[in-house]
């Protein structure tokens, strides 16, 4: 087990409070892999005599990363580092790969199915286009450090989901070939989130139990034609519950 403060050192004089510092090393150290996620915590005695603070200062440190989600307890054996979560902040409209490869993240995605089908009521209704009406769906499996996170089914216009079948679906993001290659730029998009259980397609894709929590997305994005903003892909983000989270900042004016 690494101890904590090996390397690290508080700064008594600082305004900033020590158990603030600690909490600091402490969260370096798990997002950095020293401590393993599901690996069990330095006890607080032995962050006592590390640290040479006292007990209360260990446990708001402690208490501050179990309210980041980082760590969790366990009655009676101590403290556990948490799978840390990826997460997406819904401020910006980006692709999963934009959001992610900045963080760190190795992306990829595995083509489930690219097809003509016909739009349901939701879809055309979204897409404004008749029900029954020929649409484009493209179904990818979405890997985040080579686990899956999320399956992604999105629906497009004939012709444009015909010529984004023929592109690099697995390494480049739907949003970046639309802009770049395809020249729609994006405006904004509309999203509605809500908590679902997985089926038993879902479990399976997402190497789940069924019945596991996922965050459903529902996703209308826009793109400027050079007169008006027009509806041009629509999808259902199925992510895992345990493995990622959106994240949001609003303002009070």
């Amino acid at each position: 087990m690494i101890l904590p403060g090996a390397g690290e050192t508080l700064v008594a004089m600082s305004p900033v409070p020590l158990h603030s510092q600690i909490r600091e090393i402490l969260r370096a150290r798990i997002l950095d892999g020293s401590y393993a996620p599901h690996s069990q915590m330095p006890s607080e005695s032995q962050m006592m005599a590390s640290f040479g603070v006292s007990r209360i200062t260990i446990r708001q440190a402690l208490g501050d990363l179990q309210k980041e989600g980082l760590i969790f307890k366990v009655v009676g054996k101590g403290s556990f580092v948490a799978k840390p979560k990826a997460f997406q902040n819904l401020s910006r409209l980006q692709g999963f790969g934009e959001a992610m490869a900045p963080a760190g993240y190795e992306t990829f995605s595995q083509l489930l199915s690219a097809r003509t089908v016909a739009a349901s009521d939701t879809v055309a209704g979204h897409l404004r286009c008749t029900p029954g009406e020929e649409v484009f769906e493209i179904q990818r499996l979405r890997y985040l450090n080579r686990e899956p996170i999320s399956v992604d089914v999105s629906y497009f216009p004939q012709s444009l989901g015909e010529r984004l079948a023929k592109e690099d679906l697995a390494r480049r993001d739907i949003f970046v070939i639309l802009e770049n290659d395809f020249g729609h730029p994006l405006t904004h998009a509309d999203v509605q989130i809500e908590a679902i259980l997985a089926d038993e397609l879902l479990a399976r894709q997402l190497r789940i139990t069924e019945g596991s929590p996922l965050l459903r997305i529902e996703r209308l994005t826009y793109a400027h034609d050079g007169y008006r903003e027009q509806p041009i892909d629509f999808e259902y983000l199925y992510y895992r519950g345990d493995a990622f989270q959106y994240r949001l900042r609003i303002d009070r004016t």
